[in-house]
């Protein structure tokens, strides 16, 4: 078996956004790469939404840019602009075709299915899989979205909206977003905050065949597309050692009130090839403590308080867009923290504080 200087366990977003920083970075010049990937081929499987607060490789994969956003509650309708942060989404085949043309290109990257096919015994390796099945009783995000196409212009595509709880709840955090990539073409998801344990939320083809019929009035459409996934509210145990960094949601890389992990990612793969050649000295990286402890307390509020959160979003989206969009994006300053903060409701919060 072949030996490697670096091996990247999980060919998905976290793999190939380190795969691609370090071969524009010239760092697998000298270098050889094993990227272990099951998947038999690479189609479009998932749209990664976020604002941009930073610039970032793949301009070139978004499919639009919005300026404006809606949240929509039983408590009212408010909508914010923002120019100098646009909220994005990337195409995930754009994505992997723009990575996969640029490496295949490098005689020192290897792709194999398995890593049994590759010796890993002096590699350095980054992973992004976990191993096992994670706990389904603690809080996820869950989700499935579809792109549908109308034969008629109906949506306004200069405007996305980004939460809109005016549907069932059951006793969890419930709500749908939908994204206008056009006036006749948009993704819509239903979103869960939830366990994972209770099927009774996800029966998501109904719940979305309900929303665009009732809310959205939309009755003639076709499928173009389909979306399903889970992300984890919770940091899974996983052990660095001095020959495998996790990275990725493996790597602590999601922003756990938020789900948002994209940026996240790219950020990690920069410090990661950045750091490459004494990797094995310096610190790990982390989301910014502050933001892990603001999470943790936003999180116990959800989970003992679920029927809460829709007026707590309404009222978190009351401080300026900067504000807001800095704050979930983990690039604000404490004067913004505590614009964000002191819009909680203080005894729920403090209660989850001490708890």
């Amino acid at each position: 078996m072949k030996e490697f200087d670096y091996i990247i366990i999980g060919g998905g977003c976290a793999g190939l956004s380190l795969a691609y920083e370090l071969e524009i970075n010239d760092k697998l010049k000298e270098k050889t790469l094993a990227i272990i990937e099951t998947r038999q081929e690479y189609k479009r499987d998932k749209t990664w939404s976020f604002w941009k607060v930073f610039d970032h490789n793949f301009e070139d994969c978004v499919i639009k840019n919005w300026n404006n956003f809606t949240i929509n509650t039983s408590e009212g309708f408010q909508e914010l602009s923002n120019k100098s942060f646009p909220y994005q989404s990337i195409d995930s085949e754009k994505f992997y075709k723009k990575i996969n043309s640029r490496i295949n290109s490098n005689p020192n990257v290897s792709l194999f299915k398995n890593l049994n096919y590759v010796n890993s015994k002096n590699s350095l390796i980054f992973n992004s899989v976990f191993e096992g099945e994670l706990d389904k009783s603690k809080l996820w995000q869950h989700f499935q979205g579809i792109e549908i196409e109308t034969n008629k212009d109906i949506f306004d595509d200069e405007i996305l909206n980004l939460m809109d709880f005016n549907c069932d709840q059951k006793n969890d955090v419930h709500f749908f977003y939908t994204l206008p990539f056009n006036k006749n073409t948009a993704l819509i998801e239903t979103t869960w905050l939830s366990d994972l344990e209770d099927q009774s939320l996800m029966n998501y083809d109904l719940q979305l065949e309900n929303y665009i019929k009732n809310n959205l009035g939309i009755k003639n459409y076709n499928i173009k597309f389909k979306e399903k996934g889970a992300i984890p509210l919770f940091y899974p145990s996983f052990n660095n050692d001095n020959k495998t960094i996790n990275i990725g949601t493996a790597g602590g890389m999601t922003r756990l009130s938020t789900g948002y992990t994209f940026l996240n990612i790219q950020e990690h793969s920069k410090y990661i090839v950045k750091h490459i050649d004494d990797i094995e000295k310096i610190k790990m990286y982390h989301i910014g403590k502050k933001y892990r402890f603001l999470d943790k307390v936003f999180l116990r509020v959800l989970k003992n308080h679920p029927d809460k959160m829709p007026k707590i979003f309404f009222e978190m989206f009351k401080a300026s867009s900067n504000s807001v969009i800095k704050f979930l994006s983990n690039k604000s300053n404490i004067f913004e923290d505590i614009n964000i903060v002191s819009r909680m409701p203080k005894l729920i919060f403090m209660r989850a504080l001490f708890n």
